[in-house]
């Protein structure tokens, strides 16, 4: 299975929070182009709808991962996250595999199970389920994927006698990082997954809820160190960090969401020269991180040039 230690990450913009709305091409274009420049994985965000303000409709995660997979030959792809509740987990097991034989291997999906209400309402999902139907529908697409005929009873599905080629290309089946915070999902994480998917965590925070997934893992008799994680973080390279902090913080407080009772803070932006980011990334790295997917400043290719060329070799070199 893949194994993330010490790679970098870019997160792809399939939302529409700026004027210049991307489209589907240009994604596609985005993905060819960070696969040019390096980066080991590019990652896309995952809603069927919002309704928030800003407004950023999203475009389907699946759709442009499956449309960069044909343009590009090495570049692996990732959710940050799939909301897996919402989705139908017979359906999604057939896309997923299908995409991952496209790819020939190249897909790692990062899955949690949402916060969103009005999302889940509008799809027909009883929103206080949700943890339910994330593990049960984790445990359709795991049979699926690796069983060769699968029955079961379930709350929304009544399988019998099935069988369902292909199988995903990466046996016995691509990676899978669960996005969360409380101890059920890290939990869950440790021990249905392969890992965890984080998002915007300062260092000693990070290390922290590290600690209590490895412990998971071995209380359930699982090796913790076959576990893997990747980290999201949001970055502006400029003059110093005094100088863009003001642009960052009003970014992060215009268009991100901190879940209430989470470690997600703001104060996880690298922020500053490149000699002051290399710092600060190096600390999360210390601290356990094995994947930094990288979300710069607005998405600006400028940000995305720079991070590639004058950040990620120090990181490697460390």
């Amino acid at each position: 299975m893949t194994k993330l230690s010490n790679t970098f990450g870019i997160a792809a913009r399939n939302f529409t929070a700026y004027p210049e709305m991307p489209n589907a091409k240009k994604l596609i274009e985005y993905g060819v182009r960070v696969e040019e420049l390096g980066f080991d994985s590019v990652w896309v965000w995952d809603h069927m709808l919002l309704g928030v303000d800003p407004n950023f409709p999203i475009i389907d995660s699946l759709t442009v991962l499956t449309g960069i997979a044909a343009r590009t030959t090495r570049i692996k792809m990732g959710t940050g996250i799939l909301v897996l509740p919402l989705r139908n987990p017979v359906a999604l097991a057939k896309q997923l595999s299908s995409m991952d034989q496209l790819s020939e291997g190249r897909l790692i999906m990062g899955m949690a199970s949402g916060w969103y209400k009005r999302e889940f309402d509008a799809v027909g999902i009883p929103f206080e389920k949700r943890g339910k139907f994330m593990a049960e529908n984790l445990e359709i697409l795991n049979r699926l994927w690796t069983e060769e005929k699968v029955s079961g009873e379930y709350m929304n599905h009544k399988i019998s006698s099935a069988v369902m080629y292909p199988k995903p290309f990466q046996q016995p089946r691509m990676p899978i990082l669960i996005g969360g915070y409380v101890d059920r999902v890290l939990q869950r994480a440790a021990v249905d997954g392969d890992g965890w998917l984080t998002y915007f965590y300062r260092p000693e925070d990070f290390k922290k809820s590290w600690a209590k997934i490895r412990n998971f893992a071995q209380e359930a008799g699982k090796d913790p160190d076959t576990l893997m994680n990747a980290s999201q973080l949001p970055i502006m390279v400029g003059p110093s960090k005094a100088a863009v902090r003001d642009e960052m913080m009003d970014w992060l407080n215009k268009e991100w969401d901190f879940p209430e009772h989470s470690d997600c803070s703001r104060e996880s932006a690298i922020m500053g020269s490149v000699d002051e980011c290399v710092e600060q990334l190096r600390e999360h790295l210390d601290a356990g991180v094995q994947k930094i997917i990288f979300v710069p400043y607005k998405y600006e290719m400028d940000q995305v040039e720079t991070i590639a060329r004058d950040i990620i070799p120090r990181l490697k070199n460390r």
